[in-house]
């Protein structure tokens, strides 16, 4: 077992709590600027988007990650893992941070999240960036169709009560390292992501709380909350949106996020990423952060790449 200290990676970031909607949330916070929040996902915590932090700061950006909800040095409450309420959690900590909205971007689950923001809190939202997830009705569309990973035996298998949290945590979190390397290029992660991943999940109550994002997400499916959630996804979001995604992603084909813009009623950005996985951010982090950049700094950003 880890402690949450493990998570407190030194580095040009300051770490601290912020309290929001009742839940305290640890921050990695770095820079100056326009707020970007940054939203992790499975399997792992704030570090994912570390190479990010450091290039938005320099580039007059204030940057903060956080762990979500049960991830990490956060809070670990035993309900509240749906998406409407997480977007509430994160539309209540960009308040907490002293701004009425953000930049909101997201990797896979928090993809999900930043495109939920989109619709539920327009407000809060600036501009979105969307990496390795598709819209959710494209997701459910193609779940349901049976021709992508995201249904396969990870997938399901995290819906078995109480097993799949043995099966992350035993050999010191080693699924967590193969499930890394399995969904990304050959060659990463790096020992030191791998490990630092396999210790966050140690911490009492990780392995649980993240398998309950998951959960959510299939069962509400055959109840009126997944429904109600699924009627309203189909809003236009209204903002600049950016769309990001591997090449190689294994987990989540190009394909199956192709067409997540034709929810979008504003400027929308489909970009590539050669050599990466389902961690482009991390795989390929200078093209990410090139990408990211500059169409941060468009401040008239035109609608480029693939709607359907």
């Amino acid at each position: 077992m880890s402690d949450e200290s493990v998570v407190l990676v030194d580095g040009p970031w300051e770490h601290r709590t912020v309290s929001a909607a009742g839940t305290r949330f640890h921050v990695a916070e770095a820079g100056e600027g326009p707020l970007v929040l940054l939203l992790h996902g499975f399997p792992q915590f704030w570090w994912s988007w570390h190479h990010q932090l450091t290039a938005l700061a320099e580039g007059g950006y204030r940057a903060v990650a956080v762990d979500l909800r049960g991830y990490g040095a956060s809070d670990k409450p035993p309900r509240g893992y749906d998406l409407i309420n997480l977007a509430s959690d994160t539309a209540s900590l960009i308040r907490a941070l002293g701004e009425p909205s953000a930049i909101v971007a997201g990797h896979a689950t928090g993809g999900l999240l930043a495109w939920t923001m989109g619709v539920y809190f327009p407000r809060s939202v600036r501009r979105l960036a969307v990496v390795s997830m598709p819209h959710p009705l494209r997701l459910r569309a193609e779940v349901l169709s049976g021709v992508q990973g995201w249904h396969g035996r990870h997938f399901f298998g995290f819906q078995v009560p109480m097993l799949p949290e043995r099966r992350l945590v035993a050999d010191d979190a080693a699924l967590v390292g193969r499930m890394l390397r399995a969904w990304s290029r050959p060659g990463w992660p790096d020992p030191r992501t791998e490990r630092l991943c396999r210790e966050a999940f140690g911490i009492p109550g990780v392995a649980h709380c993240s398998l309950e994002y998951h959960r959510w997400l299939f069962r509400s499916q055959f109840r009126p909350d997944g429904y109600r959630f699924m009627r309203r996804m189909a809003r236009p979001i209204g903002v600049p949106t950016l769309q990001i995604h591997g090449r190689g992603d294994p987990l989540l084909p190009a394909a199956t996020a192709r067409g997540s813009g034709r929810y979008v009623d504003a400027p929308y950005r489909w970009r590539l990423v050669e050599g990466a996985g389902h961690f482009p951010h991390q795989e390929r982090p200078q093209v990410v952060n090139e990408v990211l950049l500059g169409w941060l700094g468009d401040s008239e950003p035109e609608s480029q790449g693939e709607r359907r």
